[in-house]
């Protein structure tokens, strides 16, 4: 199966929400199923979004069931979805496929070679970007929506986490799942 298969299967086996199937369609009329994660850092690669996307949901959907005790609802299997799989939404049309100039080591010769550049249409901040974006189809709980602003944690440059992080544990668990993600299952070389 492939990332976008098993993101879309997800998506419309846990996520019912009222506006739920537009912001489906709205996100297969973007790049997201082929963007990457990055333009360096982690999953920089074609799909390397979706891929990134998946891997948070798992390891959100791991931490909350161990953190919960057993307690899960379809409640929650809803909102892991929706935070693990939407966290990144504002990186929709977000890179430019582009080439530079790289020196080949071995020929001493300058080769145009592809990477992602960035090319922001909508300034508006990381995970608030993505919460707009997902609210122009379906309402968030409170919870969800500082999960997902405050999921870049201390990447973030704002005062406000550690507020966000007290109130709502689920905002930790998707930080962690993010970060265990991009480094643990994401690591390039």
């Amino acid at each position: 199966m492939s990332a976008k298969d098993e993101f879309i299967q997800i998506f419309n086996e846990n996520i019912g929400r009222e506006g739920a199937g537009d912001l489906l369609n709205w996100l297969e009329s973007t790049d997201f199923f082929t963007a990457p994660a990055s333009t360096r850092y982690h999953s920089c690669h074609e799909g390397g979004l979706v891929e990134h996307s998946l891997n948070v949901y798992h390891r959100l959907e791991q931490i909350y069931r161990q953190e919960s005790k057993g307690i899960v609802t379809d409640e929650h299997d809803e909102t892991f979805a929706i935070c693990g799989l939407l966290h990144d939404v504002c990186k929709a049309n977000f890179y430019k496929e582009s080439t530079r100039n790289v020196k080949n080591d071995e020929t001493g010769k300058w080769e145009k070679v592809p990477y992602f550049s960035i090319e922001e249409k909508f300034p508006f901040g990381h995970g608030e970007k993505s919460v707009f974006l997902i609210e122009r189809f379906m309402k968030l709980t409170p919870e969800e929506a500082v999960a997902i602003r405050f999921h870049m944690g201390e990447f973030e440059k704002d005062r406000s986490t550690s507020d966000a992080y007290s109130k709502y544990p689920l905002a930790v668990m998707l930080h962690i799942s993010d970060l265990e993600a991009t480094f643990l299952d994401e690591k390039e070389e």
